[in-house]
């Protein structure tokens, strides 16, 4: 498999689109758009595998499943990771031979898209510093008069900045890096140490995506209840994910109910209205 220059340029442009944070009210930028599950499905297409695109996504998006932005911090950048993580690990897999669905092929798939999302780092803050430039120029419009100008602040000179870092390296890696992992497939054979670690190491990513997860909605051990379950039917059962979801809505029903009749119950009473009350007032009188 390769990728060509059309088909690097067609990845450059769904990587600045899913850079925009704000674009179109968030539904189409980077909390859409650029997601390792949405990366793949997109990269499936423009590389002319659509099972693979998938498979590597959702590989993919375990590692990231929780990952956020506080505060314009990022320990990886899924831009990076789904457009250029995902061809990358799709033709790595391809020069491998191994199956799209293969346990091999996902743990491959996760050790690159942490590698390129770490990398990406670079990128995110490489855009957000060339933005300052433009943020300044408005200000100087702002400050002269000049409203008109802020126009072309927002709606035209960022994309210099996505043009610059994450068009051309998106191009750049995408095309010339298929190169660079089909020749690694001599030098890293399959049976050797340094692909067995990337299988270890890919295996062990998504354990940091779930415990991230955990850590932002999990506060007593009693939380814990609902994924012990899931794993345990996935386990035991041989459910995949979307079965195991199916099932859960069952006990999702039963926590709604079960906190409603709780609230309910803890309502106050209504206070009577009665004739028999007396007042603060009439007691103090009759004092």
């Amino acid at each position: 498999m390769t990728i060509s220059w059309i088909q690097a340029c067609i990845l450059g442009i769904f990587a600045s689109l899913s850079s925009m944070p704000g674009m179109a009210g968030s539904t189409i930028g980077n909390y859409t758009l650029g997601r390792p599950l949405v990366g793949g499905l997109v990269c499936g297409l423009v590389l002319g595998d659509l099972k693979m695109g998938i498979a590597a996504g959702v590989a993919m998006q375990l590692v990231y499943i929780a990952l956020v932005t506080p505060g314009g911090t990022v320990s990886a950048d899924v831009r990076a990771v789904s457009y250029i993580g995902i061809p990358l690990a799709m033709v790595a897999i391809h020069s491998q031979g191994l199956a799209a669905t293969s346990a091999n092929a996902a743990d491959l798939a996760k050790s690159m898209g942490t590698l390129v999302g770490t990398v990406g780092t670079v990128l995110f803050y490489g855009t957000a510093t060339m933005n300052l430039v433009w943020q300044h120029m408005g200000w100087r419009a702002v400050e002269k008069g000049d409203f008109h100008k802020l126009y072309a602040v927002d709606w035209g000179y960022p994309w210099i900045s996505h043009l610059i870092f994450s068009f051309l390296p998106t191009v750049l890696m995408t095309h010339f890096g298929a190169n660079a992992v089909q020749a690694l497939k001599t030098a890293l054979p399959m049976d050797g140490i340094p692909m067995k670690t990337l299988f270890t190491v890919g295996a062990l990513l998504p354990c940091v995506g779930i415990a991230i997860l955990l850590k932002q909605i999990v506060d007593s051990p009693v939380d814990f209840i609902p994924f012990f379950v899931g794993f345990t039917f996935a386990a035991s059962l041989k459910l995949n994910l979307v079965s195991v979801t199916v099932v859960s809505l069952i006990f999702a029903m039963i926590s709604y109910k079960l906190d409603m009749a709780i609230s309910a119950n803890r309502q106050p009473a209504p206070v009577s209205s009665g004739g028999g009350s007396v007042t603060d007032d009439e007691e103090d009188e009759d004092i």
